[in-house]
């Protein structure tokens, strides 16, 4: 079970694609985060003065 296991690691495929989705679910997370922050929220009163 351990020797499939690392063969399936070593397979340049399945490296591809768990990478890829390694970074797409990072790069949502800075999305949503990004999103939930505030940003279309109306300017602070002190900040334009």
């Amino acid at each position: 079970m351990l020797q499939k296991f690392k063969q399936l690691c070593q397979n340049e495929v399945v490296r591809f694609i768990s990478k890829t989705f390694f970074y797409l679910v990072i790069l949502f997370v800075l999305l949503y985060l990004y999103s939930y922050s505030g940003i279309n929220q109306p300017h602070f009163i002190y900040n334009e003065f």
